[in-house]
Order: structure tokens, then sequence, then C-alpha cells
């Protein structure tokens, strides 16, 4: 299936932190799952392009909250993609691919004491349900098909590889490690993503 560019239009952006710049967002026909997913050109791509795919995380992104480090990712991306050139991809794909309320379950399970993973697998979803066909669409429809890919996470990578886009280097994010989300992160190290934690988590 074949995506193309529905609308392109240029966006202000502030970040809580003071960050300020201008991105260019398109929204996209013809995706494989039809959803409502948002590309945002930042900077001056030129040569390979930094890229974040970034999953929606409401709690995290919106509300700042500290169960898990989606926010402070989110704004690390949009600043180096700012700096470097590039697009940050912001898919709609709620705690990693189950949905929010659905997610809000999981975080009950987890205060249990089961990990982000163990409690996907307990409500009867797969560790990890997110797939990414849709990132590779839009990326094609945005003339992109070489990539630097900011993430941790080496299933992304190998996602985008399997749907025809050259990931040339992984380029990893910040650890952003604090007492509320360490057994997150650790569960992160221990399952998929490739990242080293400190020894004590602040606050810890």
């Amino acid at each position: 299936m074949t995506a193309g560019v529905r609308t392109s239009l240029t966006v202000p952006l502030r970040l809580a932190d003071g960050w300020s710049g201008e991105a260019r967002a398109s929204t996209f026909d013809g995706l494989a799952d039809r959803g409502e997913h948002l590309a945002f050109r930042l900077g001056s791509p030129s040569g390979i392009p930094l890229v974040r795919v970034h999953s929606e995380c409401l709690t995290g992104d919106v509300f700042g909250s500290e169960r898990c480090d989606c926010g402070p990712q989110l704004h690390e991306s949009i600043r180096r993609i700012a700096a470097a050139g590039g697009y940050l991809l912001y898919l709609r794909q709620e705690g990693r691919g189950i949905g929010l309320y659905a997610k809000l379950d999981a975080y009950a399970l987890q205060d249990t004491g089961l990990d982000t993973y163990e409690a996907n697998l307990a409500l009867g979803y797969g560790e990890d349900e997110r797939d990414y066909t849709v990132a590779a669409q839009m990326l094609r429809a945005l003339g992109v098909d070489r990539v630097a890919l900011l993430t941790n996470n080496p299933d992304k990578a190998d996602q985008l590889a399997r749907h025809g886009v050259d990931v040339v280097e992984r380029v990893p994010t910040g650890v952003h490690l604090t007492s509320g989300n360490a057994r997150y992160l650790a569960a992160k190290a221990r399952h998929a993503h490739v990242l080293t934690l400190p020894i004590a988590a602040p606050g810890g």
C-alpha cells in the first residue's frame, strides 16, 4: 500500500523548558492502519536526516508522568532533530500499541509487582504490540529512504529495515532515569532496549 502526504503546514513549537522553534507538520493518506499519525520536519535536513519514531504517551508526553521516560525522550528528540535536521514521526500507538485504557490497566498490575512487559502479557497482549509499517510509509511519502534513527530500541531499526528503509546508524537517546521510572527503565534494559543505567536513580 502506498501512502501520500495529505496536508503540510508550519507549526510553532514551545517546550516547557523554554526551547522554541518551528516544525513542518505533515498528515497522510493511505497509511496501512488508517491511523492519524503525524510527521514533523525540524531544522534543515540534508544528507542523512536524524529521525525519531516516537509512540504517543498521553500520560508522559502531555501530563509529565514519571512512570516512564517518554516525555523527556520526546523533548530531547525535538531539540536534537532541530539542531541536526530531520524528522519526528509521532505515532498514535499508546501503551506500546495496546491503547490508553489498557495501558492504565497495565499500570495497576505493575503496582502489584509485575513489570511493564509482564503486565501486558497478563492482560492478554504481546509484550510490545507496535508495528512500524506506517513509519516506513510516512518516510517514503516524505521522500526519505535513508535515516539515522534516534532510539535505544533495536526493534524499531529492524522493522524499518524490513520495510525498505536504510537505517545507516542507530543513534542512542539519553537515559532519563528518575526514582519514579527506575523499575520501568530496568525492565526495558532486561527485555529489549540497549541502555546502561546508573547504579542509583536520582532521589532513589
